[in-house]
């Protein structure tokens, strides 16, 4: 099946980091089914998203049925996620927002990594505030917390650890603590020997503690500056339930949204289905009908 003129392999690439080639042509296939279902006889970067989402988190959880408050919690925090992305200097850029449940998400916020093997501190920084944004757009719009943000403080905290403990970015300076070991013949079960004494260890919580505080209060900065336009994010979230990267930088330069276009919408590349001409279909019991 041919693919249409708006698909940019660029984009896809940059979205799949760590395919396998069986990934790879397990999107693909799903792409050509999701064009093939809705009658189409080009793949379009539609159909290319949706595969690869459904390859990445799983498909989508249609039969889960979410309470309005749900949506809107799940709305503002996504939000935030690509709000406090858009506005940091070394953030990845957004990709794509979608409170459509997937897997063991109510919704996500996608982002293009670009090529880079070393990650500076202001990178880092900036990912702790990212990571931080959804649990502070709760409280601060929703004056609530919620579950939801589990995922996003266990990362955080770990990458605070890490820059502490394997990096050497805080007060403590360059030093490493601790030393991971592979038991090789347990299945590569990966253990932490301690090599520090108890006062350090008191001193790499408070680090880790410090960078923390330092990413929360960075995102609550940021989204309380920003108060109307996360809630155009979050309300443009709740309508549409998917928002692309251009979708978002419009929100976040202040702009209206174009009208929602329905991707599975006929037009010109729609291959409309025919329909057998009367009495030429097959006869009853089976049998073709006798030729004249």
């Amino acid at each position: 099946m041919p693919v249409s003129e708006d698909t940019n392999l660029n984009v896809l690439a940059r979205g799949t980091p760590g395919f396998s080639g069986a990934d790879l042509a397990n999107m693909v296939n799903e792409a050509a089914l999701s064009a093939a279902r809705m009658n189409r006889k080009q793949v379009t970067m539609y159909d290319f998203e949706l595969a690869k989402d459904k390859v990445l988190m799983g498909a989508e959880r249609k039969s889960m049925l979410l309470s309005v408050e749900e949506k809107r919690v799940t709305a503002y925090h996504e939000a935030g996620h690509a709000l406090v992305s858009s506005k940091r200097e070394h953030s990845d850029p957004v990709h794509k927002v979608t409170i459509i449940p997937r897997g063991m998400a109510l919704g996500v916020t996608v982002h293009l990594p670009d090529d880079r093997h070393n990650y500076t501190r202001e990178y880092l920084e900036t990912r702790l505030a990212m990571l931080y944004g959804g649990r502070v757009a709760e409280e601060v719009f929703l004056k609530q917390m919620s579950t939801g943000a589990g995922n996003d403080i266990e990362r955080a905290t770990e990458l605070a650890r890490s820059m502490v403990c394997e990096f050497g970015m805080s007060r403590l300076g360059p030093l490493t603590f601790g030393k991971k070991e592979e038991q090789i013949f347990l299945g590569r079960e990966i253990s932490q020997h301690r090599d520090y004494s108890e006062d350090t260890a008191i001193k790499i919580d408070g680090e880790v503690r410090k960078l923390v505080n330092q990413g929360y209060e960075t995102a609550k900065n940021i989204l309380e500056g920003s108060r109307d336009t996360l809630q155009k994010i979050a309300a443009a979230l709740l309508e549409r339930e998917v928002l692309d990267a251009s979708e978002v930088l419009l929100l976040v330069d202040g702009k209206e949204l174009p009208p929602m276009k329905s991707p599975s919408k006929p037009d010109e590349g729609v291959q409309q289905v025919l329909k057998p001409e009367p009495g030429r279909g097959i006869a009853k019991g089976g049998e073709s009908p006798a030729r004249a």
